[in-house]
């Protein structure tokens, strides 16, 4: 193994400003329209250059995940090495501190991460990493650029918007339930409520669904909406991590400060 300083990147956590569903496709995914918005924290990711691809998970949420061999991480890496007949190797550490099937990027912002630390690592066409990402996840392309984007089809349709949001303060609150991706889309009400619409217009289609399935998702959303400076309260993707935009640093961190001790949370900034 080498002895160089790691390079690092930051898996950015995810948020859906706004997620419309507009159907289901033939292939059993769902046309949605979505708004996605990248925070400046999330779980890390680091490498150094080795023979092999070996991963190693820590972190507080490390536990909530399966074997390495199966993490996104692994498979992006095994994936970017192959598409670019790429020899080398590398030893990734992930320190996953963002609580898994939250609706906040996930695997896909693990994954996207991965992509840009080993472009970087192993000198790569940073196109590789674009053909790469879309075998990967429909939320993998946006987490792959983990800016401000439009996203459509499955989510993997990308536009850029300047939604004038950059280092907007925000508070993400979990209330520690995972929800499955597929049970929230499987509630989904069928109706086409209609296309996303200019900043700050829109809505997430999926909050009536996760919240029937997991009330304390409501709750959540409840309580962020009596935090004083709260200009702008969503759910993100399909759950359950719920946030709001604030109209100040200090109003955010009062508002986390009194966040129940049993939810997670996470003071941060738009990027």
């Amino acid at each position: 193994m080498s002895s160089a300083e790691p390079a690092r990147d930051i898996a950015a956590a995810k948020l859906n400003l706004a997620l419309h569903v507009r159907g289901k496709r033939p292939d059993g995914r769902h046309d949605i329209e979505t708004v996605f918005a990248f925070c400046t924290d999330g779980d890390r990711l680091s490498a150094v250059a080795d023979d092999e691809v070996s991963l190693a998970i820590g972190g507080p949420f490390a536990g909530a995940l399966g074997p390495a061999e199966d993490n996104l991480v692994m498979k992006a890496a095994l994936a970017l090495r192959e598409a670019g007949g790429i020899g080398e190797g590398a030893a990734i550490t992930l320190d996953k501190k963002l609580p898994v099937s939250a609706g906040i990027g996930g695997g896909s912002a693990d994954a996207g991460a991965a992509l840009r630390l080993l472009t970087s690592l192993w000198r790569s066409d940073p196109g590789l990493a674009e053909r790469v990402a879309p075998q990967l996840g429909s939320d993998v392309p946006a987490c792959l650029l983990s800016l401000p984007m439009v996203g459509r089809g499955a989510g993997d349709e990308l536009s850029p918007i300047d939604l004038g949001l950059s280092g907007t303060p925000v508070l993400l609150v979990n209330p520690r339930i995972e929800l499955s991706t597929a049970e929230v889309f499987a509630r989904w009400d069928g109706e086409d409520h209609g296309p996303v619409g200019d900043w700050p217009e829109g809505r997430n289609d999926l909050e009536p669904a996760a919240i029937a399935i997991a009330p304390q998702v409501g709750a959540v959303l409840a309580w962020l909406g009596t935090q004083a400076g709260a200009e702008f309260i969503r759910m993100s993707g399909s759950g359950s991590t719920c946030f709001a935009l604030f109209a100040s640093e200090e109003k955010r961190d009062a508002a986390a400060d009194h966040v129940p001790r049993e939810w997670w949370r996470l003071a941060t900034s738009l990027r």
